[in-house]
């Protein structure tokens, strides 16, 4: 999809966007025309979907051709040269997913050995077919973390770490907003104001994308991408779970979720059981230090954000305002807006809308994906199985300087 074409969608969304805001200009709203609204609304949902699905796939082909750019400045090589090597590296992976270990020549099989995870090094042999487990390469991590993220609005906002151990992280945290600078006069000593640092430890949680089950039959149709397949599916099954736990884990054996480790902002006024007023969303806003606002954004699940879509100011304007722009989302009082339907839906005492910087909450992943190949295990069924396991941790950094607060609605 050519960027006029996705232009011309983002118009026909705001045209439609204004006139479902026109009706909710109206001092008085019949049944029918808040059928009306809703049925325009969902119309501009759906274009949004489809210029997400292709800008999505737009940005993901930048970001791969600037990774392989830093990967030839860093190794010294032509653009072509690495290039020619994700060519090499994917052919040889693909080779893998068909046909296991035994497809493979001498040279290739000892190509994927020394990708092996450490981990599972030792039950790789060259007569082994049935398990074997190797980091995947750039091509298929790439598509990965598209899906990854598509399906988990955490990873797409929250700041990620990459690391090559598993060994726990303390992550120094300091809150010096409340510390200002002194004028000094000629010949004065300089004073001192010590800071208090704290720690948050970011640990490394396995996960698994669950069994995926390919047939032999769809393996040897040459037009099937069996590396898309599979990379597709493990990252939307990674990216669910993750998105989660970084949304609502409880923190010890979890990652602990924004959510959780948010503290409260606003709790709605009485009878806000499952709405939210004006007010209370400017009282969120003021709740998050200024030096946190100005990157702040509105966290919540889309049934909320539909809630929020029909409020007006007290000058009967809408709160929401359309992108009309590229790349550009959606914005609330002025700020974008995320949805994340791990957020809880709005009832009675319910945190259901996020404020603050989600960038403050902190992602840590350990290494790459690593995929493991199953196959006498499932050829009763003539099929080959594949799961994809990869180790994380997440929490919200500087929570005691409160980046990150929690609308909760009211309990009657």
């Amino acid at each position: 999809m050519s960027l006029h074409t996705i232009k011309a969608l983002r118009e026909e969304r705001a045209k439609l966007v204004v006139d479902a805001q026109a009706i909710l200009k109206m001092e008085e709203m019949a049944a029918t025309d808040e059928a009306k609204f809703d049925e325009m609304m969902a119309a501009a949902d759906v274009i949004k979907a489809t210029i997400d699905r292709h800008e999505r796939a737009m940005a993901a082909e930048r970001e791969l051709g600037t990774r392989v750019e830093q990967r030839a400045g860093r190794e010294g090589l032509s653009v072509t040269d690495v290039k020619n090597q994700d060519e090499q590296e994917g052919a040889i992976f693909k080779k893998w997913l068909c046909g296991g270990m035994q497809d493979l020549t001498d040279n290739e099989r000892a190509f994927m050995q020394r990708r092996a995870q450490p981990l599972i090094q030792a039950a790789q042999s060259v007569g082994t077919t049935t398990a074997g487990g190797f980091l995947v390469p750039q091509s298929f991590s790439d598509r990965l973390e598209v899906a990854l993220k598509f399906y988990s609005g955490m990873m797409d906002n929250a700041e990620i770490i990459m690391t090559d151990s598993g060994a726990a992280i303390p992550w120094p945290t300091v809150n010096d907003t409340t510390q200002v600078g002194a004028l000094l006069a000629e010949n004065t000593t300089i004073g001192a104001q010590d800071v208090t640092f704290a720690s948050v430890t970011l640990n490394a949680f396995m996960y698994t994308s669950k069994l995926i089950a390919v047939s032999i039959q769809l393996m040897q149709d040459s037009f099937l991408n069996v590396d898309n397949l599979v990379a597709d599916l493990a990252g939307q099954r990674l990216g669910r779970i993750w998105n989660t736990d970084f949304t609502v884990g409880a923190g010890t054996t979890l990652p602990k979720g924004i959510v959780v480790a948010a503290t409260s902002g606003k709790v709605g006024t009485a009878g806000q059981t499952l709405s939210v007023i004006y007010d209370d969303l400017i009282d969120l806003i003021h709740s998050i230090d200024p030096a946190y606002r100005r990157g702040s954004k509105w966290m919540a699940n889309d049934s909320s954000i539909k809630v929020v879509r029909k409020l007006k100011d007290s000058q009967n304007r809408p709160l929401w305002e359309p992108s009309v722009q590229a790349g550009q989302p959606d914005t609330l009082l002025g700020y974008p807006v995320v949805t994340n339907n791990d957020v809880a839906v709005m009832a009675a005492n319910a945190k259901s809308i996020v404020f603050g910087d989600l960038s403050k909450y902190k992602i840590r992943r350990v290494r790459g994906v690593t995929l493991m190949r199953l196959t006498e295990r499932y050829a009763d069924n003539l099929q080959v199985g594949f799961f994809a396991f990869a180790r994380v941790d997440g929490n919200l950094i500087d929570a005691g300087t409160n980046p990150v607060k929690y609308y909760a609605n009211s309990a009657t």
